[in-house]
C-alpha cells in the first residue's frame, strides 16, 4: 500500500488534512497515512507520531523557550520519515516547523508538497528563494499566491480555500438556542481567542473586559466561546468570572450551530485574526478582529511586514471590510465600542457582510472542492515518476 506522509502543526492545518485525507481515500482506498496531526486527522483514523499540541506556538519570543523541544520533535519527525519511506510528505501550514520537516525529508530523497503558501509575500519576499529548495510542489489557498511563487521557479496550484465546505454556514441556531437556555431576546456574541497559549493568554483578559464594557451598553448579550483542545483548561480558568456569564462549547458542529444562532439572533464576533475570521464571515456573521503578541516580536514583525491588512479577508478585498486592533490598538475600550457599533448599526453589520459575500467567490477553486483539488494535485504526484520534474 502507499504511504503519504502527513505533517501538520496547529488546529487550521488539523482540519485541511483531515478534509485532504477523506478525499484522497474516495479516490484511492489504498492509500495509507502517517505523520504528525490533532484531533480532525485522528477521527479519519490517523496515529500522530507525538501529540501536535506540542508545535502550537506563535511570535518569534514565544517560540524561543521552546527551541530544544521543537528539535527534538524535528528529529522524530525526519527519523520516522527515513525509516517508513513514504512515497510523498505533504506538509500542511505552519512553516516554522513543516518547512523544517519538508528540508530533512528533502534531504533524505523524499519529494515534498507543501500545503497552504508561506506568507513570505506578506513579511518576507526574499525567502521566497529557499522555499523553492525546501519543497517540490506548493498548494496555494488563495488565488494571488501562485504567480508570486511561480515567479520563484516553483510549481504552484491554486486549490481555493477548504473552508468553503466546512458547514460554518449551516449550523442550527434553534436547536442551539434550545440546547443552551438562551432566550429569544439575547443576542450571541462568539469569542474566539485562537488555539495557541500564547494567544489565548494574551487575548482573553482583553476580550473579557471588552464583553463587560459592551454588555453595559446593549444588554442582553450571551457571549459564547468554542473550545480549542490545546487549550481548554485555560480557557475555562479564565472565563469563569465573566460577565455576561459564557456559554462553553466542544466540537465543530456545535461551534457551526452557535455560528448560526449569532447570524439569525443579530449578534456578533470578537475574534482572534486568523483562519477563525474567515470561518465566521462564511456564517455571515459581523465581526471586530483582535490580536496581541509579545512587544518585541510585534516590532520585529513591524519592520518586516509588507501588507496593509492581516485579515485574510481584507487582504483579499484589499480594504478594511473587518476592523483590525492589533497590539496596542487591541484594547477593551477599542473592542467594546466596535462591537457595540456593529450591534446597533445595521448598516455596519449589513456592509461587513456584503464584503465576506464578495470575498468567498474568490475562494473557490476552479471546479469542485477544495480538499478535491488538493488530492488531485496530491495524486498527480504519487503518479509522476521520481525523476519526473514536479508539476503541481
Amino acid at each position: 500500500m502507499t504511504l503519504v506522509y502527513l505533517v501538520a502543526g496547529e488546529a487550521s492545518g488539523d482540519m485541511l488534512g483531515a478534509r485532504l485525507m477523506a478525499a484522497l481515500r474516495r479516490a484511492r482506498p489504498d492509500l495509507r497515512f502517517a505523520g504528525v496531526g490533532g484531533d480532525r486527522m485522528a477521527e479519519q483514523g490517523f496515529h500522530s507520531l507525538f501529540p501536535m499540541r506540542e508545535l502550537a506556538l506563535m511570535g518569534f519570543l514565544e517560540v524561543l523557550p521552546n527551541i530544544r523541544r521543537l528539535a527534538r520533535r524535528l528529529d522524530e519527525t525526519a527519523a520516522d520519515i527515513a525509516a517508513r519511506r513514504p512515497a510523498l510528505v505533504v506538509t500542511i501550514d505552519s512553516p516554522g516547523f513543516t518547512l523544517r520537516v519538508a528540508t530533512r525529508a528533502r534531504a533524505q530523497g523524499f519529494r515534498v508538497l507543501h500545503y497552504v503558501a508561506p506568507q513570505v509575500w506578506a513579511w518576507r519576499p526574499g525567502r521566497v528563494k529557499k522555499i523553492a529548495q525546501q519543497v517540490d510542489a506548493i498548494l496555494a489557498l488563495l488565488p494571488f499566491e501562485a504567480p508570486f511563487f511561480e515567479k520563484a521557479g516553483i510549481p504552484v496550484r491554486f486549490v481555493g480555500h477548504s473552508i468553503l465546505e466546512s458547514g460554518a454556514d449551516q449550523g442550527d441556531a434553534a436547536g442551539f438556542r434550545a440546547a443552551h437556555g438562551i432566550a429569544p431576546g439575547e443576542r450571541v456574541v462568539l469569542v474566539m481567542p485562537g488555539s495557541r497559549r500564547s494567544e489565548v493568554g494574551r487575548l482573553l483578559p482583553v476580550f473579557g473586559a471588552a464583553l463587560r464594557l459592551a454588555a453595559a451598553r446593549v444588554p442582553g448579550l450571551r457571549p459564547v466561546v468554542p473550545l480549542a483542545g490545546p487549550v481548554e483548561e485555560v480557557v475555562r480558568a479564565a472565563a469563569a468570572d465573566w460577565h455576561p456569564a459564557p456559554v462553553l462549547l466542544h466540537g465543530v458542529a456545535e461551534k457551526y450551530d452557535a455560528f448560526a444562532a449569532a447570524r439569525e439572533s443579530g449578534g456578533v464576533g470578537l475574534i482572534k485574526s486568523g483562519t477563525s475570521s474567515l470561518e465566521v464571515a462564511l456564517a455571515g456573521v459581523p465581526m471586530a478582529v483582535g490580536y496581541r503578541v509579545n512587544p518585541l516580536s510585534a516590532a520585529i514583525a513591524r519592520r518586516l511586514i509588507q501588507v496593509r491588512h492581516v485579515s485574510i479577508v481584507n487582504l483579499l478585498a484589499d480594504a478594511a471590510i473587518i476592523p483590525e486592533y492589533l497590539q496596542e490598538r487591541c484594547t477593551p475600550e477599542l473592542l467594546a465600542a466596535e462591537l457595540v457599533r456593529l450591534l446597533t448599526e445595521p448598516e455596519a453589520a449589513a456592509a461587513q457582510r456584503a464584503g465576506f459575500a464578495r470575498v468567498l467567490t474568490m475562494l473557490r477553486p476552479p471546479e469542485g472542492l477544495s480538499s478535491e483539488a488538493a488530492a488531485a494535485a496530491v495524486l498527480e504526484m504519487l503518479d509522476a515518476p521520481p525523476s519526473a520534474s514536479t508539476r503541481a
